[in-house]
């Protein structure tokens, strides 16, 4: 026979007894922990979208300025290569810019350009910034700004007696 202790069996004690699970260390979320939580949750949804935005139209930016220098070398390069005059455009406009004769790039809305050159051309209402290579590896020479919503951006100079393309920060 199995001994069996009394407060097992008496009913007012094992009301009076503590629940296991207690006695562990084993405790729930309060309500003020669930709000906390959801409150620092919601904090971080709101603000993603203006990252995910300003993440964006810095690739943009950067994505367009190399292009624009990558552009500019290889027509300097193209008009050396070649022995003829390469023409390197701008579309202020349109807001393109390329080599004369290959596809035109697209500079993104969220961007400004401007443009300091020698040669200007006006098809219509629409003025084109232009800048020649030539093939003494000199150039018509100029600068072309891009410009940023808060103002920042890049300036890239073409030397007109050497050629030589370089980029400074424009300072807002």
């Amino acid at each position: 026979m199995v001994k069996t202790p009394t407060y097992e069996t008496n009913p007012d004690r094992a009301r009076k007894r503590p629940c296991p699970q207690l006695l562990k260390g084993q405790r729930g979320f309060t309500l003020i922990e669930l709000l906390v939580v959801l409150a620092i949750g919601a904090l971080l949804i709101a603000t993603l979208p203006s990252a995910f935005d300003r993440l964006r139209d810095t690739s943009q930016y950067r994505d367009t300025v190399r292009a624009m220098v990558l552009d500019l070398r290889q027509a300097r390069q193209r008009a050396l290569a070649y022995g003829q005059v390469v023409r390197f455009s701008v579309n202020l406009t349109d807001h393109q810019f390329g080599i004369e004769g290959l596809r035109l790039k697209s500079v993104p809305a969220s961007m400004e350009i401007k443009a300091t050159v020698g040669a200007v051309e006006f098809t219509g209402s629409n003025p084109k910034a232009a800048i020649l290579f030539l093939p003494d590896g000199g150039s018509s020479g100029g600068t072309i700004e891009l410009v940023r919503r808060a103002g920042g951006g890049v300036r890239i100079r073409v030397d007109w007696l050497s050629g030589q393309i370089t980029q400074e920060p424009r300072s807002p």
